[in-house]
């Protein structure tokens, strides 16, 4: 069916399902920078049926001005909805949100089901979203997560449901129910199927399934494809809508086993088998029976026994509307549903049955009667099998002509008689509609029946069920009939249902947690529209009655309803917009249906042709047809005998109304006594496209499902709670003491609500809960935030504090240094010519020297008792010398014994090949002896005489023949202790094969970890893999990023260009404006000389009335563009503020980026030297943006002095034009000239534009176009100095960003080489593993050698065992035989027995021998018994040791799992440090100009090493020399030795002095750091003096406009005065015209000195291009210095590199000196035994010269 997967792929991992069940981390990240204001933030409707976030402007009484974006909007307060906490993103359980409004119900399931988590928790209640997409979120690795867990263990789920239903079931042993309700493709029925899924798995466990069988657990799975085939259809919204409701019953045993399953249908939606819209389609069975797979079912195939073809539009019936489904193949759902057939255990004949019965209700449609005649009377004149009729009456095995006679003439029962009533056309192909509906309705109950009683195991006891309810919800449609009331009716129940249900699990927690609460049962909220229909004289019952009524109308009907129910408020007018012949209306719970009764009494009476109805009973061939009909009274032929008994009603009298009333007061009442859950399924748009929300829909079935009047009855209770424990831990901070004051909960958390004013009512303490009312926790959550606000702001107070008072006290430190080193530079300058401090100068390097001689005196005794050490270590080695000799003596005899008892081992031998030769003689001797027996057996009866004469030595034979037996019977008893041993050995040799088969079973297991773990290292290798994959998507991204740079690079070049060019604009704006300033100054002290005499002159205004008035014109319009301009202003703010936000939204995505390459798996080698390399660049970059920066800041002060000159010229130009206009100061033309100048002054600060007389237009146009460029400028200004601002911050951003970048690749390298190490080990303890598993395996194979050795040597030791009891028996056998004898013959010989008794003595020797050979195998046995256990102790400990290794690799690989989390959670603090860093890179964009200084320092350091390194060589090379020497005493190389230590110690001092003096250029380079953020910070507060300054200036041209326009309101009232001045002013208006020619010359004169000033700002421009040209070769030369300084530090770390070479060739030579000095040591002592022995054969010589001459002397004698 639609959804099946076909077996295969088992072996294929499933996917990873975390991204659809989980929130991620960076899910939570962006949830969090939402932007949200706890009392601003407002959800508003969006006028679509959805809603959008706003933030609250204005609030003016009922009405609030929201700004969605940034558009205001107005609305009502009531229309306003407040937004949950960023926290509350994306959460779980849509009831335990702050706020429960409709939109943030919606807003969080539309969040979620975007995000890919279909699943949401609505209290009880689990809403489901159809994704229109398979998600992995159904594999058996989801299964194994929510197995055994709680629901809030695991996130939401529709098998965290299933499996809290199945554990409440196996915990309580209640029965549970799951109630799945939505609209049509809503995916109901893929969850139930899910559900049914799951549970079976559940039950059946891992079992292994041995039964060759279908298994039960099959047959339930396997009854969806039948089902579907037979009950769904495609809908408008849904290609396999289930159009009928199933209540499946999961039996379980007590154990929890699957036990059976039965399945109860409710409202099978026959209309849909004879009309379908033009969009929908019939049921799939009817379009399977044509599929050409069917050819292969029966030999002539399923079309033929069908009577059917291969056209789908021959049957009318189900031809109305789509034929086709894109999403279903026909062809493939016909093979799954003859599977499911097979597996069900259906036989033969009922599934052909079935099949040709739903056949001949497809032909059904293609029977067409036609009129007879000019009666009314419908016949059918064609009945031959080709027809449909013919096909129909084949397909029911009945006669055609008796079947359409009976539809046409059915025969009715007037009184006691039958009669035949003819039938019109429409009556007749009404009947045979409804007899085709009928069979099918029929036909799919028998299928269910028969799917249950296959289902059930009878041999199971059923003790409980999880049942699913797969029902349509509630259901309002265009045109609503009789189907939609009765669904709305069924859905009505189960809501007031769910409202008794979820209230009293409320209500008893309430109760059991103790707090106040009167009991309400909200399931009587629904009871009006319930009372309605279920009351005597209610809608059911009106209907029923109507039924039977035969000449009842819908009319009539629908009166009666009116006039029943007319005044019940419940019972509305109907209010349709879409069905305008509604008759009447219903409000439900979830809103107002209008319905339309038309047909409601023919649909519910469902009549059929009884005619035809005992036809099917009494002659069909067809059984199941007979069998469907069983029940059903028909027209019997012959009536039953009445015994005097009372006709029961037959079926046929029963309504749709009331067997549907019975079967949902049967449901009902199961429900009620099941623990019901609760799933939604919802739909979220119209066209079927995956993560597409359409919030009207979604919020239409939230209503009528049910989930928004749960949420209203959570309302009205306290959804949210918390454990004292978590209340405690995070409000405690509103109230410390509070809380600490009882250790009662209830109290202390009273005592702290209190001190808060939080009022009660919205609030109740349980006993270990606090209950709180739906928001009230934002008030907590607000205080709260409050709280930690303030505490921020504290610490960050006393961070700054702390920060700044160390740098306080440091410059404090610093400046009483430098006093006392000033105070002692004063008085060395007093002294230094004072004698006694020249003599204490020079004598001061001498305090504390050592002396010399007694250096000298404790190295001598040094050296004496390291002497006399030495010498006694040289007697003790004498001393050992000499027990070494003794020893060697000893091993000298020692070997000589060895070599004594060896030759002894000889003698042994010896002795032992002789007893051999005498046991040869002796056993030929026995055969001699052995003949001699038999000769003297021949012998034995002439003696028997002789034999009674000898009787008392036949006693004394007895005797000894009496101790034989005793000793035979002692061999017996020793033989039985044999046995035993024996049987001993054989039940240890039992115990271990034993042992040996329990090798092999934990070989086996052995075997199978090894495989487990061989999978987790492939799983590892596919991370690997993974992680390899996501590196390279890396780099990609880093070589965008690379070349971003590089575009960064050439934007950074074209605007350092046009920051030039704007630096120049700037100088020239700011003269203009300096130059203006003083004009406006100048002018408005002219302004206040001539307001003095304007009194004296007001009298000649009359004249100049109507100048004013235009004047008034033209500032009218002057204040009108003022206005655009501030317009245009807000406008360049709106989009200055757009563009920070595509700034922020850049910024996001590139921390986005940065999170991206943080994820990832590092970078190579080559890359870290790339990016050391591209570091080394930006360190340059940022050095030459530092140097640009400063030559720049040199060039604006330059500029700035140049301006001052040039402003200063101007001034005193400005100074000589005032003076030419003072020579016309007494005229009125040229007052007037000035006040327009000094209004035109005024303008030009505000931006705008004037225009005065004609007279003096063409000045003020120069006027307004020189104003229009100073704004420009200003402007321009404002807008570079922001874009310079901006730019640069960017770019040291992103400096920031890429050494992040560099410092995140380097630490992912790091990681990345650990994890390869990791990885490694993890490889290499695999290999050890498989080599410890081979010798295990060469080990066990060698046992099993041994032990197949073993039984061998058992094999032959019970084989000699034979043989001696064989030879046991013998003697037996010969004693008897000689007791016989003796009897017999007693007068045997002595000597005879004599004999007898040596032979038996033999034997019984032979018997100890073999004795004793057994005893040594058993010896051997047992010693190879002890091999073995002690070989199985090894395997076993081996055994040990590879789980040991097993569980380490398992720990290694979590711990590989748990690094990669670690590693997540490190890239979030990295991402979390890079605002931390940015400060900290921030204050390195000086440090060049700092660092040469301690270079320099440092080369100098450098050099005087390589000097001190020459003295050393040289002095090696010295020391060398005189050790080569080697004639020099030993107390003269002591010396040396001593010296060089000194020497040595003097070296370390140095080297500890350089690095102390390297530690204090370190602290410089810091001191530098912390001069450089001084620095900064000064520059910023320069700028905000100079914002301050620049905000000053605008408040002074505010200022002056204010007085501009009060001297305006004082013209207008000099206007007064001047009127009555008129007339004496026109004497002088001749006057004036002369004044006028005058100011015309004067206009003349200043357009001269513009065009002057003009020249030389064009000069000035020159001079700043040479300027920029000048810079340019600065930054060269800068860059040469750069490449300098680089070399320098090149040839820095070759010096130290040579220094520590130096040091490891001081070092080798000191080991060397000491080689030396022991060498020296070891051949002075040579000389001294050598001297020694000189001195002793002197003696020896002057001994013999003595005695030499002693003999010459007695010679001469």
């Amino acid at each position: 069916m639609p959804g099946h997967v076909k077996a295969g792929g088992s072996k294929e991992a499933d996917p990873d399902p975390a991204e659809f069940l989980w929130i991620s981390d960076e899910m939570k990240r962006e949830d969090g920078l939402k932007p949200y204001d706890a009392k601003k933030s407002v959800w508003v409707p969006d006028g679509e049926g959805g809603y959008d976030e706003a933030m609250i402007d204005t609030v003016d009484g009922d009405k609030v001005t929201c700004k969605v974006g940034w558009e205001p909007k107005t609305f009502k307060s009531a229309q306003c909805m407040q937004v949950n906490p960023p926290k509350m993103e994306k959460f779980d359980d849509v009831s335990n949100m702050t706020y429960l409004n409709e939109a943030s119900v919606l807003w969080n399931l539309k969040a979620r089901y975007v995000a890919k988590l279909i699943y949401t928790y609505s209290g009880l209640f689990c809403v489901v979203i159809n994704p229109y997409k398979r998600y992995p979120i159904y594999t058996n690795r989801v299964v194994n997560i929510y197995i055994g867990k709680r629901r809030n263990e695991v996130p939401p789920h529709l098998f965290a449901i299933s499996d809290g239903a199945y554990q409440q079931m196996m915990a309580n042993s209640k029965d549970q129910s799951m109630l799945i309700t939505g609209e049509s493709g809503a995916g109901k029925t893929e969850n139930t199927k899910k559900v049914i899924t799951y549970l079976a798995m559940v039950a059946t466990g891992a079992g292994k399934k041995v039964e060759k069988k279908v298994s039960l657990e099959d047959q339930i799975v396997a009854t969806n494809p039948i089902l579907e085939s037979y009950g769904n259809a495609k809908t408008a919204r849904n290609d396999n809508s289930s159009r009928f409701g199933k209540f499946i019953r999961i039996h379980f045993t007590q154990s929890g086993k699957l036990a059976g399953c039965d399945i109860v249908s409710y409202l099978l939606e026959k209309s849909r088998i004879t009309e379908q819209q033009s969009v929908e389609r019939s049921y799939h069975i009817f379009y399977q029976l044509l599929q050409p797979y069917g050819d292969g079912i029966c030999p002539e195939g399923l079309r033929a026994k069908c009577f059917v073809s291969n056209d789908i539009y021959d049957y009318i019936y189900v031809s109305q509307g789509k034929t086709s489904v894109a999403s279903i193949d026909d062809n493939e759902e016909l093979e799954y549903t003859e599977d499911a057939f097979g597996v069900i255990g259906f036989e033969d004949w009922e599934k052909f049955d079935c099949y040709v019965l739903t056949a001949g209700v497809m032909t059904c449609g293609g029977v067409q009667y036609i009129q007879k005649g000019r009666d009314d009377q419908a016949e059918l004149p064609d009945i031959s099998i080709e027809t449909f009729a013919g096909k129909a009456a084949a397909a029911f095995g009945v006669d055609a002509a008796a079947m359409v006679k009976a539809f046409c003439k059915p025969r009715i029962k007037v009184g006691t008689e039958w009669v035949t009533k003819g039938q019109t056309v429409e009556q007749a192909t009404g009947a045979t509609g409804g007899i085709a509906r009928a069979i099918f309705d029929r036909v799919f109950k028998w299928l269910i029946e028969k799917c249950n009683d296959t289902l059930i195991d009878a041999s199971l006891k059923k003790a409980n069920f999880c049942a699913v309810l797969d029902i349509a919800g509630f259901e309002i449609f265009e045109y609503n009939g009789f189907e939609q009331i009765s669904i709305n009716f069924v859905n009505e129940k189960l809501q007031q249902f769910f409202n008794h249900h979820m209230f009293v699990v409320e209500q008893e927690e309430y109760v059991k947690e103790g707090i106040d609460w009167v009991m309400v049962d909200f399931g009587m909220d629904l009871a009006a529209a319930i009372i309605m229909f279920e009351k005597p004289m209610g809608i059911w019952a009106i209907l029923e009655e109507e039924s039977l009524f035969p000449k009842a109308t819908d009319k009539s009907f629908e009166e009666k309803l009116k006039a029943s129910l007319g005044k019940l408020p419940v019972f509305l007018k109907p209010a349709s917009k879409t069905d305008k012949n509604a008759h009447f209306g219903v409000s439900h719970y979830a809103g107002v249906v209008n319905y339309n009764v038309t047909s409601w009494l023919e649909k519910n009476k469902d009549p059929v042709n009884e005619t035809v109805v005992e036809l099917f009973k009494s002659t069909s061939k067809c059984q199941l047809l007979v069998h469907l009909w069983r029940e059903h009274p028909g027209q019997p032929t012959t009536a039953p005998k009445d015994d005097g008994k009372k006709k029961k009603k037959g079926g046929g009298g029963k309504t749709v109304s009331s067997v549907y009333l019975v079967s949902l007061a049967e449901l009902m009442t199961t429900l009620y006594s099941c623990e019901p859950h609760f799933v939604r399924c919802l739909v979220p748009n119209n066209h079927k496209k995956p993560g597409d929300v359409e919030p009207p829909l979604i919020m239409h079935q939230l209503t009528c499902n049910g989930v928004l009047e749960g949420i209203r009855i959570c309302m009205r209770g306290f959804p949210n709670r918390m454990p004292y424990a978590d209340f405690k831990m995070r409000y405690a901070c509103l109230g410390q003491a509070e809380i600490a004051s009882s250790s009662d909960n209830k109290v202390a958390s009273y005592a702290l609500m209190d001190k808060i004013n939080f009022d009660r009512e919205r609030y109740r303490l349980g006993h270990t809960l606090v209950f709180f009312r739906a928001g009230s926790l934002a008030g907590l959550e607000e205080a709260r935030d409050g709280l930690v606000i303030k505490w921020v702001r504290f610490i960050q107070g006393e961070v700054f504090k702390r920060v700044r008072t160390r740098v306080y006290e440091k410059k404090r430190d610093q400046r009483e240094l430098i006093k006392v080193a000033q105070r002692n530079f004063r008085k060395f300058l007093g002294m230094r010519d004072w004698g006694w401090f020249i003599i204490i100068q020079k004598t001061r390097g001498m305090i504390g020297l050592p002396n010399p001689e007694e250096e000298l005196r404790l190295l001598e005794e040094k050296a004496n008792a390291t002497f006399g050490k030495y010498q006694e270590a040289l007697d003790v080695t004498k001393n050992l010398e000499g027990q070494m000799g003794s020893l060697k003596d000893d091993i000298g005899a020692m070997t000589k014994q060895l070599s004594e008892e060896q030759g002894n081992v000889s003698v042994y031998t010896d002795r032992q090949a002789k007893a051999i030769t005498i046991k040869g003689e002796a056993e030929v001797e026995l055969v001699q002896q052995q003949k001699v027996l038999a000769s003297e057996e021949n012998s034995r009866t002439e003696l028997a005489a002789e034999v009674k004469a000898h009787s008392g030595s036949i006693n004394a034979v007895k005797k000894d023949m009496e101790d034989v037996e005793l000793a035979i019977v002692k061999v017996e008893q020793e033989k039985g202790n044999r046995d035993h041993t024996i049987k001993t050995l054989q039940d240890e040799v039992g115990e271990q094969d034993e042992v040996i088969n329990k090798l092999n079973k934990e070989k086996k297991h052995l075997s199978s970890t090894q495989a487990k773990s061989s999978e987790d290292l492939a799983a590892a290798e596919e991370k690997v893999a993974h992680l390899m994959s996501v590196k390279s998507q890396l780099e990609s991204t880093l070589d965008q990023l690379e070349g971003g740079l590089d575009k960064e690079k050439k934007s950074r070049a074209t605007l350092e260009k046009a920051k030039r060019k704007v630096e120049g604009d700037l100088k020239m704006a700011q003269d203009a404006v300096a130059d203006l300033e003083r004009t406006k100054k100048e002018i408005e002290a002219v302004v206040a000389a001539k307001e003095k005499n304007n009194g004296l002159l007001s009298v000649k205004l009359d004249d100049e009335q109507s100048l004013v008035g235009k004047a008034q014109k033209n500032i009218k319009e002057l204040q009108g563009r003022v206005e655009a301009a501030e317009e245009e202003l807000e406008a360049e703010r709106q989009a200055r503020a757009q563009a920070e936000r595509q700034r922020s939204d850049l910024a996001r995505e590139i921390d986005q980026l940065g999170g991206r390459l943080d994820e990832a798996g590092g970078a190579t080698v080559a890359q870290v030297e790339l990016n050391k390399k591209r570091e080394s660049e930006i360190v340059k970059l940022r050095k030459d943006t530092e140097e640009a920066n400063i030559s720049s800041e040199s060039v604006l002060s330059n500029m700035k002095r140049k301006q001052g000159d040039a402003v200063l010229e101007m001034t005193e130009q400005i100074d000589a034009l005032q003076k030419m206009k003072a020579k016309i100061d007494k005229d009125k033309t040229i007052i007037m000239a000035e006040i327009a100048d000094a209004r035109a002054a005024t303008e030009e600060v505000v931006r705008a534009q004037a225009s005065q007389d004609k007279s003096n237009k063409a000045l003020l146009d120069q006027l307004n176009a020189t104003n229009k460029k100073v704004d420009a400028s200003n402007l321009t200004l404002g807008d570079y100095a922001m874009s310079k601002n901006k730019i640069a911050n960017e770019n040291a951003e992103l400096f920031r960003i890429v050494g992040d970048l560099d410092n995140n690749l380097n630490i992912i390298a790091k990681s990345k080489s650990a994890l390869g190490a990791q990885l490694n080990d993890v490889k290499a303890l695999c290999d050890n593993e498989a080599r410890e598993r081979q010798l295990l395996l060469g080990k066990f194979r060698n046992l099993e050698h041994e032990v197949d050795g073993a039984k061998e040597a058992l094999d032959e030791e019970t084989a000699g065992r034979d043989n001696i009891l064989r030879l046991v028996a013998k003697a037996e056998a010969d004693g008897a035989t000689l007791r016989q004898k003796y009897e017999i013959d007693a007068v045997a010989k002595g000597e005879e027995l004599e004999m007898t008794k040596m032979k038996l003595t033999a034997r019984n020797t032979e018997a100890e021998a073999t004795v004793d050979n057994l005893n040594a195998k058993l010896v051997q046995v047992e010693k190879a018994k002890g091999k073995i256990q002690g070989e199985i102790n090894e395997m076993t400990a081996s055994l040990d040791q590879a789980q040991v290794i097993n569980a380490a690799m398992e720990r290694k690989a979590k711990s590989f799992d748990k690094t990669i989390s670690e590693m997540k959670g490190k890239v979030d603090r990295l991402s979390f440090d890079l605002d931390v860093s940015q400060k900290n890179t921030r204050n390195a964009s000086s440090e060049l100009f700092k660092v040469k200084s301690a270079y320099e320092e440092s080369i100098l350091q450098l050099e005087e090493v390589r000097r001190e390194n020459k003295t050393l060589s040289n002095e090696i090379k010295d020391i060398m020399d005189q050790i080569t020497e080697g004639g020099r005493s030993i107390h003269e190389i002591d010396k040396i030795r001593k010296r060089l230590e000194a020497e040595k110690l003097e070296l370390q001092s140095a080297l500890e002095e350089a690095e102390a003096t390297l530690e204090q250029e370190e602290n410089k380079v810091l001191r530098c750091q912390m001069e450089l953020t001084q620095v900064k910070t000064e520059t910023e507060r320069r700028i905000a003096e100079k914002d301050e300054e620049f905000a000053m200036v605008r408040k002074n041209q505010a200022k002056a406009l204010d007085s501009m326009q009060a001297a305006l309101e004082t013209e207008a009232k000099g206007k007064a005065e001047a009127l009555r001045m008129k007339k004496k002013l026109e004497a002088d208006a001749a006057d004036l015209g002369l004044a006028l020619e005058h100011a015309i010359a004067g206009n003349a004169e200043t357009q001269n000195t513009i065009k002057k000033y003009q020249l030389q700002v064009r000069d000035a421009q020159i001079k700043v291009d040479e300027e920029s040209a000048a810079k340019s070769i600065a930054a060269d030369a800068k860059v040469n210095a750069d490449r300098k300084a680089a070399a320098m530090q090149n040839a820095l770390e070759e010096g130290r590199a040579l220094l520590e070479t130096s040091d490891r060739q001081r070092r080798s030579a000191e080991q060397e000196l000491a080689d030396t000095n022991e060498t020296l040591a070891e051949l002075g002592n040579v000389n001294q035994s050598i001297s020694a022995a000189k001195r002793k054969l002197e003696s020896e010589f002057n001994q013999l010269g003595g005695d030499l001459d002693e003999m010459t002397n007695e010679a001469r004698l």
